[in-house]
């Protein structure tokens, strides 16, 4: 099996996160995963502390003293309250995105939960471990949702060798492959998005898993850049639009933003893959079957040991 300090640091069989995916990480996913002996993420999205406060109890009832998390999007106008419920609730881990929570970090710490901020370069990458974060999900562009300019090939490495604390490497990871290669570059543990898009347990529509299981390497697109929040997803009509509409001078960034405004939701939960948002990673071409949360990850591992176990031959 494989060893890490991702394991020992969050009590957990493998290192592995699942990622915080807006309007998909819901408790049931969670629970899948952390009862498969990884770390399952609750995404607070733009969601209220009701809505959260209910997805944790029912995750914490699944798992019992098991561990799981909080994904806090820091851009949501309901931070502040997502923060101190994560208190309040007593929840084991909490992972971070769109900025830094350096405000709420200290009570964070009081509290005793561990913290893994996902970041898109070594800069932040610096200033969180430097907050007392526990791990650092460095997170590059090949990844599904919102993403940075760093390749994970890229950013792997230079994060690892910048901070004193683990790494998990995310963005182009679904089998035992990518966890290879990503212990390879200096990371000792991985966090998956898209593969758990086909999970048994996730709970997105119908037709948004059959899109990803139907996609080819080619299929997705980023979007938003002109307006400073890119975004992966699935080429459809909504992101060809979208990507049109961008680089439009006659159309205002209020006016492309309320286009895209409930968008990943539609479907999401919805189902619209025409008209909405699918986001997705790169390695959504790699996912081809549905399974339940467990298999998965134990499936990931097994090739990934077998992968690293055989790597002395090619050395002569």
């Amino acid at each position: 099996m494989i060893q890490s300090p991702i394991c020992e640091i969050f009590g957990i069989k493998y290192p592995i996160f699942q990622g915080g995916m807006a309007w998909i990480s819901d408790a049931r996913l969670a629970s899948a995963v952390s009862l498969g002996g990884g770390a399952g993420l609750i995404s607070a999205m733009n969601a209220g502390a009701d809505y959260v406060r209910g997805e944790i109890r029912k995750c914490r009832e699944s798992v019992g003293s098991l561990i799981f998390g909080v994904n806090i999007m820091l851009m949501s106008p309901f931070a502040d309250d997502i923060a101190q419920l994560v208190v309040d609730e007593k929840v084991p881990l909490v992972t971070t995105g769109a900025g830094l929570p350096s405000k709420y970090m200290p009570a964070w710490t009081a509290a005793g939960i561990k913290t893994a901020p996902v970041v898109p370069s070594v800069a932040v990458a610096k200033k969180a471990a430097k907050l007392g974060a526990s791990a650092i999900i460095a997170e590059g562009g090949e990844s599904g949702g919102h993403v940075g300019d760093l390749t994970t090939m890229a950013l792997v490495p230079q994060v690892a060798d910048a901070v004193d604390i683990p790494v998990l490497a995310a963005g182009g990871v679904a089998d035992g492959r990518g966890v290879a290669a990503a212990f390879m570059l200096g990371a000792r543990g991985v966090q998956c998005g898209t593969r758990f898009l086909t999970a048994t347990e996730c709970n997105v529509h119908r037709n948004y898993k059959d899109k990803i299981l139907a996609a080819k390497d080619i299929d997705t697109i980023v979007t938003g850049k002109s307006l400073g929040h890119p975004v992966r997803s699935l080429k459809n009509a909504f992101s060809r639009r979208f990507f049109e509409m961008e680089y439009d001078n006659t159309l205002s960034k209020e006016a492309i933003e309320a286009f895209g405004a409930g968008s990943l939701r539609k479907a999401a939960v919805e189902g619209d893959v025409t008209d909405g948002s699918v986001m997705a990673g790169q390695i959504a071409a790699l996912v081809k079957d549905e399974a339940p949360a467990a298999e998965i990850i134990s499936r990931i591992f097994s090739e990934a040991e077998n992968i690293l176990r055989g790597a002395s031959e090619w050395i002569k």
